[in-house]
């Protein structure tokens, strides 16, 4: 044998490449009055796997394609409903099953105070829905596509008007679908193929992919095995907030100081701000070490109705509207019988009555028997207010002639 020949023999055979698929036709049209009246003819033709492409939204073309109402605002509504099934189950389960809380009465699940959650999460769940349901029904994401193989395919984001009808479709021939697109004006009609290859992601967004999700994987699980443990450790904290700020703790040595002291006692003869109790009678109701027989500021009759509305809100509830001691408190408290309750004493009693001013005040803010001080809850000018209109609460149940002013006593009836 030569050796030609044996180098002839011993070449390997190649195999053929194969041709691309048919993936189907694509035809471009002059304008979108056109389009719409091609899509018309091919739904009536029967075919059912085709699609209109165009740079802008075009009225009418949903109908022509014979496209149905999407499913998607059932989803959403469906979703909308699990997101507020959810969080009302959620609350429930919270609050009045698992960890009850009874808080005056109130019931342990109330629908008007677990409305914000519920709202929230119906918001939450119709978005995912939304989101989601739309990569889902249009089949994304989808990284190529037949009509990619086109190259006047290029132009419908900007004149073209194209429709296709994809080789899936049952009525698809491609000789004769041809034809029968040729009947209907258009500019061009190309065959668009498969290459079958080329078109996958490349192998280095995969592990990318893989890599992002192991790293995403970290926190949660190393915030997990945070709870799970103890340390002596301090927590990291991405903002600080002074937490970590150098500082002296209570009752901590110092070297700084004479006396070994971090904690510095305050200035002799010093007060804080606004804390300065130098008026006697307008903060104690004293005037020269005695109760005072005068109110500290002007007397008004926006100063009375003041008096009044403070008196409903933090008096009447045991002296009663009119002052007389029988408030609701004190008639329950005395059904009750409670163990070292004292009944309020009537404020048109003689002997509150012939109280100076002064000495009410002071009751109002040091309290009596089991009154307690009001002094945090009321301010000074509105005890004064109290105290004004206890006094014409007095007057009310027991006006003397000598009250009436003297152009008025003669229309007064004896």
């Amino acid at each position: 044998m030569k050796p030609s020949d044996m180098t002839q023999y011993d070449e390997t055979p190649t195999s053929p490449t194969p041709a691309p698929r048919v993936a189907g036709l694509l035809a471009e049209f002059d304008g979108p009055e056109a389009l719409v009246a091609a899509a018309a003819r091919v739904r009536e033709a029967g075919y059912r796997r085709f699609d209109a492409y165009s740079p802008y939204p075009i009225h009418g073309i949903e109908r022509a394609m014979g496209i149905r109402p999407t499913v998607l605002p059932w989803l959403v509504f469906g979703a909308g409903l699990a997101g507020c099934a959810a969080a009302l189950a959620m609350q429930w389960w919270m609050n009045a099953k698992d960890y009850p809380l009874v808080i005056s009465g109130k019931p342990r699940f109330s629908l008007p105070a677990n409305i914000p959650v519920a709202f929230e999460l119906i918001v939450l769940f119709s978005a995912l829905a939304a989101f989601g349901g739309v990569l889902v029904l249009n089949r994304l994401p989808q990284f190529w596509h037949a009509v990619f193989s086109s190259h006047r395919f290029a132009r419908v984001t900007t004149d073209g008007f194209f429709l296709g009808i994809e080789a899936e479709d049952p009525r698809f021939d491609e000789p004769s679908t041809r034809a029968w697109l040729e009947t209907l004006g258009p500019r061009s009609v190309e065959t668009c193929y498969d290459p079958g290859t080329g078109r996958e992601l490349p192998k280095a967004l995969y592990w990318i992919g893989v890599a992002a999700v192991l790293v995403a994987c970290l926190p949660p699980l190393w915030i997990a095995k945070a709870r799970a443990t103890t340390s002596t450790k301090p927590r990291i904290h991405p903002i600080q907030d002074m937490d970590f700020q150098p500082r002296y703790h209570a009752q901590a040595a110092s070297p700084l100081f004479a006396d070994r002291r971090s904690m510095r006692p305050p200035v002799a003869g010093t007060i804080a701000r606004g804390d300065l109790q130098a008026d006697d009678h307008w903060l104690q109701g004293v005037v020269g070490g005695q109760p005072a027989e005068t109110f500290p500021l002007r007397v008004s009759r926006a100063m009375i109705e003041r008096g009044r509305e403070r008196y409903e809100i933090y008096c009447a509830t045991c002296h009663g509207l009119d002052g007389d001691g029988k408030g609701p408190t004190a008639i329950r408290a005395l059904e009750r019988a409670e163990p070292g309750w004292v009944a309020p004493r009537s404020l048109h009693a003689d002997a509150v009555r012939r109280q100076p001013v002064g000495q009410l005040f002071q009751t109002i803010t040091r309290g009596l028997n089991t009154m307690p001080s009001y002094a945090a809850q009321i301010a000074p000018e509105d005890r004064w207010a109290i105290v004004l209109y206890v006094r014409a609460l007095q007057r009310s149940q027991d006006a003397r002639m000598d009250d009436v002013p003297p152009e008025l006593r003669s229309q007064v009836q004896p």
